[in-house]
């Protein structure tokens, strides 16, 4: 039986010469195509939408483009729904996912991350001319509104705050205009993004968590050398200015931390 044990040694280590090629294999073919394909939402503002035009834009869009550009490639869109977007890497219709996607030990064990791109935390958002709410602990006895199922409810509730039930950012943070809710804790990047759109409105983030959730390009395992180029990519627009350009043209600062 010592031979079947030798040409199974040979077998493997043939494999194991094999590997660092076909691992390669995915940029070499980006390269060579001159395209990246990149799954997105499309529906998603502000990170990835379609304009007044029907032109795909956002915040992850304009990311995509950047990192193509320095891996010398177009960038080429597919869009999907969320339910079904990260399945789409499985069935290799995209090379990566751009799409807000949270870094999570769950989904590490399945896919590889870029280093991550953009941070968000949790906020506490009162008006401007509110001095009583300072921190999270002085919700206590007050009304926040807040998606009863969301996680930011479920802070609101342990601050000891009465929840005023609603469908999302939006409506929350009309209640805290409209005085209907003393406070609303919510996504530091929809708060951003409210702002931006709406400097003038007369709200202020009153405290932040200091502990931040990140989000990150997605992408198969196995690719090392494309997970590699993608990261360099990344190091790359935040070095010349282009990440900072981009994160200001949608929000107003950087939120790369």
């Amino acid at each position: 039986m010592s031979w079947l044990k030798t040409i199974a040694a040979a077998t493997l280590i043939q494999a194991a010469a094999l590997m660092p090629a076909l691992a390669g294999e995915n940029l070499a073919a980006i390269t060579s195509a001159g395209a990246i394909k990149i799954g997105t939402e499309g529906t998603y503002a502000p990170f990835t939408y379609h304009d007044a035009t029907g032109k795909l834009v956002g915040f992850d869009v304009e990311i995509g483009e950047a990192i193509a550009a320095k891996l010398g490639v177009k960038a080429e869109f597919i869009e999907g729904k969320w339910d079904g977007l990260i399945a789409g890497l499985d069935a290799k219709r995209y090379d990566a996912v751009i799409n807000q996607v949270g870094i999570t030990e769950a989904r590490k064990q399945k896919y590889d991350f870029s280093e991550p791109y953009i941070a968000s935390k949790a906020v506490l958002i009162v008006r401007e001319d509110n001095e009583d709410i300072k921190g999270f602990a002085d919700l206590k006895g007050k009304k926040s509104a807040q998606s009863l199922t969301s996680n930011f409810g479920k802070l609101a509730e342990q601050a000891g705050a009465e929840l005023v039930g609603t469908d999302g950012f939006d409506q929350s943070i009309q209640l805290v205009l409209t005085r209907r809710a003393d406070a609303t804790i919510n996504d530091s990047l929809s708060f951003l993004d409210f702002k931006k759109q709406k400097p003038d409105a007369p709200v202020k983030i009153a405290a932040e968590q200091e502990n931040a959730d990140y989000s990150g390009i997605i992408i198969r395992k196995g690719e090392p050398e494309l997970l590699e180029a993608i990261n360099k990519a990344l190091t790359d627009i935040k070095a010349d200015g282009t990440y900072q350009k981009i994160s200001e043209k949608y929000f107003g600062q950087d939120v790369s931390k």
